[in-house]
């Protein structure tokens, strides 16, 4: 089902001092920076910030583990006991989605268009 976790999406309340802190812990500057989402690459590790993540439930870092198929992942991780968090929505070519685990954790699932 997994294509391997690369992914980490952090929520930030304030976008440019997100921005600012991971340029320097990273030492890079970002491959992504729309005023939604701002996304850094370092090596095949992507690193995004999300000014809205904590709107949406996140306490914390996401990560997000690449799938063939975000549907399918969804049913088989549900049958397996996780709960949906968040449907699959669209973000600029990319379909994401989470789900729950029984102890509360969020499970980022990723599909590439």
């Amino acid at each position: 089902m997994n294509e391997g976790m690369n992914t980490v999406v952090y929520p930030v309340k304030d976008i440019e001092k997100g921005k600012e802190l991971f340029s320097t812990l990273l030492g890079v500057e970002p491959s992504v920076d729309l005023p939604h989402y701002v996304q850094y690459e370092v090596g095949d590790l992507k690193i995004g910030l999300n000014p809205n993540g904590h709107a949406l439930g996140a306490t914390g870092a996401l990560c997000f583990w690449d799938v063939a198929d975000i549907e399918d992942a969804i049913e088989e991780l549900t049958a397996a006991g996780a709960h949906l968090s968040q449907a699959p929505r669209d973000v600029g070519g990319k379909l994401v989605g989470s789900v729950k685990d029984a102890d509360g954790n969020f499970i980022g699932l990723i599909q590439a268009a």
